[in-house]
């Protein structure tokens, strides 16, 4: 399916391309902590997972951004930089369906996903009062939901966009996209 006028003209500027994954990365990992600081809602360890793809996407998009602004920009280097931040993205994606399955109760999530129990010799007494003292935030449940969907899916359909998003700009950077010249070998 060709892409649409509008899209074309933002896939032929890398600067471009990168400065708006930095831009959404940003948004997304804002709503994020805003969900945590403002909304009251603690993540849980996947939740956090989630967010350092974003954070890496974010320092990729402002070095693909500066490097556009060079002269001479490298096409190579621009290319790269993209495809990195659709990888990130796509680990993303790959980490947020994870929780919606651990959500949905598809499969386990990881041992930090229901805590770990108490270390070192202890007596029992102190065990109790570990465990009683320590506020896990389960991954198997649902913190937040619009129309049947939770964060950790509207995180996984975002990070998939913005995936596709960067593989086009890559492609299209690197000279394989559209109609733009077909490098070879």
């Amino acid at each position: 399916m060709p892409a649409t006028p509008a899209l074309t003209r933002i896939l032929e500027r890398p600067g471009l391309v990168a400065g708006l994954l930095a831009a959404a990365s940003a948004a997304l990992l804002s709503g994020a902590f805003a969900f945590q600081y403002i909304g009251g809602l603690a993540p849980c360890v996947l939740c956090i997972w989630q967010r350092w793809p974003y954070a890496v996407v974010i320092g990729l998009g402002v070095i693909g951004a500066g490097l556009a602004r060079g002269a001479a920009p490298p096409k190579g280097a621009l290319a790269a930089v993209l495809g990195l931040a659709a990888l990130a993205l796509f680990v993303d994606a790959g980490i947020a369906g994870f929780h919606v399955g651990v959500e949905q109760k598809w499969w386990e999530g990881t041992q930090a996903c229901v805590g770990t129990g108490p270390s070192g010799a202890k007596t029992a007494q102190q065990m109790v009062a570990e465990l009683l003292n320590t506020k896990v935030v389960r991954c198997d449940e649902v913190a937040w939901s619009l129309a049947g969907i939770s964060m950790a899916g509207y995180n996984m359909i975002a990070a998939l966009g913005l995936g596709v998003f960067a593989t086009l700009g890559a492609l299209r950077t690197a000279g394989r996209g559209g109609k733009t010249e077909v490098i070879h070998g």
